[in-house]
């Protein structure tokens, strides 16, 4: 039965080329604007460590003086002595420390030129908690966080650029004017957003398509990155007199840092959440940190969230391409209403010669279920071409924009689906055509 609806279908679309074509059109349009938008949100929105997430937490305490105004949320990052007292004595499974500050790097005997690039100072604990994966090599150990080892985890990136893609490890790399000796090699790695460094996106007024920028290339033990780029760290905040040595902000009235904490059960939160009230209410004591009730601890998804990440620009662009999709919507029940109340006579002579009601409606959901899957393949190119001229935009995300196979089917469902819809109220109307009056109108 479903071959001869189908069969009928199709011979009813070619009767009318031109109504086909339009129909055909006006989804693919709709569509392909529609799920280049959606498939942007969601490589932008989704969660960036499936399976992880749950257990990452970022936890803030707020040294700066109590001001006129309190403020409800704590300042985005820590100053030194709140990051190191928290990373030394924190009761977590794994703790990561980080900072990030601009380079210039050479490879002694490579050909390649010193460039500027971004290093990234952190901990041992940093690769397995955000399960970083590595071509060669590892990364460092806790004992060289302790002793500021001068070794260096590069990108794969990076090791394309001035080793030919080959195992560098062994290989030295000159950092500004230090020496460091390198013992690991990325894999391509591509977090979306660059999560372990999100900070001060609810300040940002929706412009935060920079957290979607590329890793940094360069990766060093904490202690050792204070050293060999001392004067090149920026503040995100002061208060009181600002540092004797602009860069040097060691133990200032500044925050600058961030740390992230692995916690993988409720007891082990809870152990964290009372070991960092006891912390921010001894610190209260001491006269360091005036507003021990802003003392923080949000998992890896509630502090993207807190931070807004996706940019403003996309999250609008989504709801236009939805709402351009419903006017598409709307001309196609147009169009469909116009093809079978064209169609009365014939549909009369059917139902004289005995089709049901329910015959006549399925016959023309199967006519706007071709056009559907038509629309969607027209849509599914429509879809790869907006992807396509969004990589050539100058933005951070720009090379991540390709279609999965998950949004791919999610492309073709939702133009069959839509354009069924959109046939259910005329093919209704035309199922209750009523046969006499168009038998005597003939």
């Amino acid at each position: 039965m479903f071959s001869y609806y189908l069969q009928q279908g199709i011979r009813s679309l070619r009767r009318t080329p031109v109504l086909t074509g339009l129909m055909v059109l006006s989804i693919a349009v709709g569509i392909g604007a529609s799920m280049t938008t959606l498939t942007v949100m969601h490589l932008l929105s989704g969660d960036p460590l499936p399976g992880r997430s749950q257990h990452l937490y970022y936890p803030q305490v707020d040294a700066s003086p109590r001001g006129e105004k309190a403020r409800k949320e704590p300042l985005d990052m820590l100053d030194y002595t709140s990051a190191v007292d928290l990373w030394r004595e924190g009761p977590a499974e794994r703790k990561a420390l980080i900072s990030e500050s601009p380079i210039k790097l050479s490879a002694p005997g490579s050909a390649a030129p010193a460039s500027i690039s971004r290093l990234l100072s952190t901990t041992a604990d940093f690769f397995p908690m955000f399960q970083v994966p590595m071509a060669y090599g590892t990364g460092w150990s806790s004992e060289d966080d302790e002793r500021r080892a001068r070794v260096a985890v590069i990108s794969w990136d990076l090791n394309q650029r001035l080793f030919g893609g080959k195992d560098s490890v062994g290989q030295m790399l000159r950092i500004r004017d230090s020496d460091v000796r390198i013992i690991g090699v990325l894999k391509p790695w591509r977090p979306a957003p660059l999560y372990y460094r999100v900070a001060g996106g609810r300040f940002a007024q929706g412009d935060t398509a920079d957290f979607y920028g590329p890793p940094q290339e360069v990766m060093v033990p904490f202690f050792t990155g204070l050293q060999i780029n001392a004067g090149h760290f920026q503040q995100f905040t002061c208060w009181g007199d600002l540092p004797e040595k602009p860069g040097h902000l060691e133990n200032t009235n500044c925050v600058w840092l961030q740390q992230w904490v692995q916690l993988d059960t409720p007891a082990q939160v809870a152990s964290y959440e009372q070991f960092l009230q006891s912390y921010v209410q001894q610190q209260n004591q001491l006269g360091r940190i005036s507003q021990p009730e802003l003392a923080r601890l949000r998992s890896l998804m509630q502090w993207l969230d807190f931070n807004g990440v996706v940019p403003r620009d996309v999250r609008l662009q989504a709801w236009m391409a939805l709402a351009f999709l419903g006017i598409c919507l709307f001309n196609t029940i147009g169009l469909l209403l116009a093809k079978f109340l064209r169609r009365t006579g014939e549909i009369g002579v059917l139902r004289a010669l005995g089709a049901t009601r329910g015959m006549i409606f399925k016959q023309c959901l199967t006519e706007a279920a071709l056009i559907g899957l038509a629309g969607g393949l027209a849509g599914l190119l429509l879809t790869l071409f907006g992807l396509w001229s969004v990589r050539q935009q100058p933005l951070a995300y720009a090379d991540m924009m390709q279609l999965d196979l998950r949004m791919l089917g999610f492309t073709l469902l939702a133009a069959i689906t839509t354009t069924l819809l959109a046939g259910l109220l005329p093919a209704l109307r035309a199922a209750c055509i009523d046969p006499a009056l168009q038998i005597k109108a003939l």
